[in-house]
């Protein structure tokens, strides 16, 4: 049975702020693998496709904006429940209320902008999965 994958996406505040390298100590000091990555400026096309859900709502402009904005590093990691540890090991969306110890806990804050930058992205299901890395690895 091959082990569980996810995508990660450190964000382009996360690589602005030099937190790259640190994310990804994270990662793999979980004991996650780190079996894809590449650094990119995301287009609108494929920024369109990963937010496809959230498509006519109101915050759906400035996101994208904001993860056109810079540089984002897309990371294929796996493991036993890779989906699950990584959006523990992420911390909660809001970086103000993210426990001390996850990434957005240490490193993350409130910077009182229309989007919320909050470092990381990683996938929500197994499903989810399968779908953004198709997109950001194929």
């Amino acid at each position: 049975m091959s082990a569980e994958q996810t995508l990660i996406l450190v964000k382009p505040d996360g690589v602005a702020r030099g937190l790259t390298g640190e994310i990804l100590r994270r990662i793999e000091a979980k004991g996650y693998r780190i079996t894809g990555l590449r650094m990119l400026t995301a287009d609108r096309e494929l920024l369109a496709a990963h937010y496809e859900e959230h498509q006519g709502k109101p915050f759906y402009e400035p996101l994208v904006e904001f993860m056109s904005s810079g540089p984002l590093v897309a990371v294929r990691a796996e493991g036993d429940r890779v989906i699950e540890g990584f959006r523990s090991l992420a911390g909660t969306t809001d970086p103000t209320g993210a426990a001390p110890g996850t990434i957005r806990g240490d490193l993350g804050r409130d910077w009182g902008l229309a989007v919320q930058q909050n470092l990381v992205h990683g996938s929500d299901s197994t499903l989810s999965a399968e779908r953004e890395l198709g997109l950001w690895f194929s």
